[in-house]
């Protein structure tokens, strides 16, 4: 196409119309290719990673909901619990924080939770849990009085009696295959075996003081028994003799 136009092979015209097609190809393929955004799914107002779009001519926001998917969380009773409200994307300088809670649901709606604590700090923790701390958390960052986003921790808390009947209830039934035999694969979890044999080596301990017990009890009886049959022994001795010397 140089060296046509260089000898000018072709009329202007002709040259201007393939520049133009060529520039319409080009704008239609970059049209397709993915845009370099700063939006961070899946939810929060990100102004910051808004984009502009040389197609539409003005800036593409991040379309997110303000609310962000409930986040799951199950502790045993009497441990420790800490929620952090952290984004992926920037906040602003003066972007505050405050947590609130729905006892005992698992919701998103505003109108359920109870403001717990406000200020700038974004950890939220529980030094020991109960069950009275079953429920939703709700941490919202917030700047000018204007919601940036907003986190949810739904929190469950398993009693302690009932995790450790649960894990000893586990630690049998996959240590045991059906017919009662042991199970004695090379994968199975050290941590299952340790706990058994702790269980059993309990079991032969308590039988064996049982037994203890047992035979020491019988032994005190039959010693004790011994001791009463040599005295009435002895008393018939000495009365036989005393009758002899009365004759």
């Amino acid at each position: 196409m140089v060296e046509e136009f260089d000898k000018k092979l072709n009329q202007e015209t002709v040259y201007e119309s393939r520049l133009q097609k060529a520039a319409s190809n080009f704008i239609k393929a970059a049209s397709k290719l993915p845009r370099v955004s700063g939006c961070f799914p899946p939810c929060g107002f990100q102004s910051a990673g808004a984009v502009y779009n040389c197609i539409s001519c003005q800036y593409d926001s991040c379309e997110f909901p303000l609310d962000c998917p409930v986040k799951e969380i199950e502790v045993m009773e009497n441990t420790r619990v800490e929620m952090r409200c952290d984004v992926l994307f920037d906040l602003p300088n003066d972007a505050e924080v405050t947590w609130r809670y729905a006892e005992e649901l698992k919701t998103q709606e505003v109108d359920q939770f109870k403001e717990v604590t406000a200020g700038v700090d974004r950890l939220y923790s529980i030094p020991s849990a109960n069950l009275e701390h079953k429920g939703t958390y709700q941490c919202e960052i917030y700047s000018n009085r204007r919601s940036i986003v907003r986190l949810y921790f739904s929190i469950t808390v398993t009693p302690q009696l009932v995790a450790g009947h649960t894990e000893l209830q586990e630690i049998f039934d996959q240590s045991l295959l059906p017919g009662g035999q042991l199970l004695t694969a090379a994968g199975a979890a050290p941590r299952f075996f340790l706990h058994l044999l702790l269980f059993l080596l309990t079991t032969c301990l308590t039988t064996s003081l049982l037994l203890l017990f047992l035979s020491l009890g019988v032994l005190y009886w039959l010693s004790v028994s011994e001791i009463s049959h040599n005295v009435e022994d002895s008393d018939e001795e000495d009365c036989f003799g005393v009758s002899l010397l009365s004759v």
